[in-house]
């Protein structure tokens, strides 16, 4: 099928916590839906199914709970009556972005998912309502060919949004298109957790994903693309990710994942929006990740000269690290439980120094969730305290394996180069109780691989 994903620079309020009237959020929200509506009908014009546009495309950002409140639609929760906003603009108030959501789907006739925030009333005597009696929620819609409302996703992983509330149980949501199946939905932090994102996908065996985002790039294990194809990999599905440009806040990185190819937008000089729009197969079979998952037992080593260990920050985690020297070599390093192995072969000698990483621990900033990490990373320098640090372009070529003893089934490859380009492992998977990922020749220098598993019962 064809899908379309657009990254979006978002027109911003210039005060997001200025108190404005309807009228004038509307007109904000107009401007970017104006561009929504150029884009809908060039990826339509594409040959495009679906289209998906990013997390607070339309409204933006930094706003305050009341400061939100007159840019929020009134949407009512999916399933409840079958709508189409566009045909039936009438049946609710404050509905005006969803009308023109709705408009932009049947006039292109293309399933439209998109992002917008939203309201809803609560009683006093619902334990979980706010105090203001409102539901404020960070949604995605999404709607048919038709314009008709097929399904609503409230964000439940929310990342410092003190505008929105959290739903008080995490929503699966999902919708059927008549071309791909069924396609899943959740919301940029979402993707890093098990609800709802890991148990929507395994509950429904789903294939695709539509995913919108508004992502802060972080290296070396965390940007919007690596982690993106990451999870396609990892679960063997389709994923059509959609984040904001905004390179002043290192927001930027959409794509079009299959587990065995990529179309990436990753840019970091220049502004303006990008439409990506690719033809990609319908995926079938079952997802990746095997469960079957026991103890683990340590290699034995003999006691030849070993490399020194150190420790370095990568990610705001206490890395222990090993540097990874000459031309090749075996290496070990280890955390807490967790050991990290690496075979090498440098294809390319260069003067650059690697390092081989572990972490096995609970990362506790922006976010808290548990981390079991093996990461090969180019440093940023030639001094050990220059391992971690973010890194954008090298030149080593290398030959590799990297296994660790992992103690979780939930294991994201990572291989990102030079550029913020992405590749792919010749192969990766469970063997003997150790996950591994194997690379002859990266296409370009490497700056990072791998494997990055979340241990979501220790969260």
């Amino acid at each position: 099928y064809v899908a379309a994903v657009y990254e979006h620079e978002s027109i911003l309020s210039p005060n997001p916590t200025a108190l404005v009237d309807r009228q004038s959020a509307l007109e904000l929200m107009g401007r970017n839906l104006d561009i929504y509506e150029q884009q809908a009908a060039a990826a339509a014009r594409q040959g495009a199914q679906i289209i998906v546009f990013p997390e607070d495309g339309i409204h933006g950002f930094n706003f305050t709970r009341r400061s939100i409140y007159p840019y929020l639609d009134f949407v009512l929760h999916s399933g409840s009556v079958k709508w189409n906003p566009c045909r039936e603009p009438y049946l609710f108030n404050d509905t005006e972005v969803l009308q023109r959501l709705s408009c932009m789907a049947l006039k292109n006739r293309i399933f439209l998912v998109a992002n917008l925030g939203t309201k809803q009333p609560c009683e006093h005597s619902d334990p979980h309502c706010p105090s203001d009696g409102r539901y404020q929620f960070n949604t995605n819609v999404a709607l048919d060919d038709d314009g008709t409302l097929v399904a609503t996703y409230r964000k439940h992983n929310l990342y410092f949004e003190y505008a929105f509330d959290a739903p008080p149980e995490p929503d699966y949501q999902l919708f059927d298109t008549p071309f791909a199946g069924k396609f899943g939905m959740f919301t940029c932090f979402d993707i890093l957790f098990f609800e709802p994102a890991v148990n929507l996908i395994r509950q429904y065996n789903l294939k695709q994903v539509v995913y919108p985002t508004a992502w802060m790039n972080q290296l070396p294990l965390l940007s919007a693309v690596e982690f993106q194809q990451a999870f396609a990999t990892a679960f063997n599905i389709n994923i059509l990710a959609a984040n904001i440009h905004h390179p002043t806040l290192g927001m930027t990185g959409s794509g079009i994942y299959t587990p065995v190819k990529s179309f990436i937008y990753h840019n970091m000089e220049s502004y303006g929006g990008k439409l990506i729009v690719a033809e990609i197969p319908v995926i079938t079979t079952g997802y990746k990740i095997s469960l079957e998952k026991t103890c683990s037992r340590a290699s034995e080593k003999g006691s030849e000269q070993l490399p020194p260990t150190f420790y370095a920050e990568m990610m705001y985690d206490n890395f222990t690290f090993v540097p990874v020297w000459g031309e090749k070599g075996e290496l070990q390093v280890c955390a807490n439980t967790l050991c990290c192995y690496l075979n090498f072969q440098r294809v390319v000698l260069t003067d650059e120094l690697y390092a081989l990483g572990a972490f096995d621990g609970l990362h506790t900033v922006h976010g808290t969730y548990y981390v079991q990490a093996c990461a090969l990373v180019k440093c940023g320098g030639l001094n050990f305290s220059t391992c971690g640090q973010e890194v954008t372009n090298a030149t080593a070529l290398m030959d590799f394996q990297l296994w660790g003893n992992m103690s979780t089934p939930y294991i994201f490859p990572l291989l990102l180069t030079s550029g913020i380009t992405l590749d792919f492992a010749d192969h990766m998977g469970w063997k003997n109780n150790h996950y591994f990922m194997s690379k002859n020749r990266t296409s370009s220098g490497l700056l990072t691989a791998a494997l990055y598993g979340r241990w979501y019962e220790k969260d």
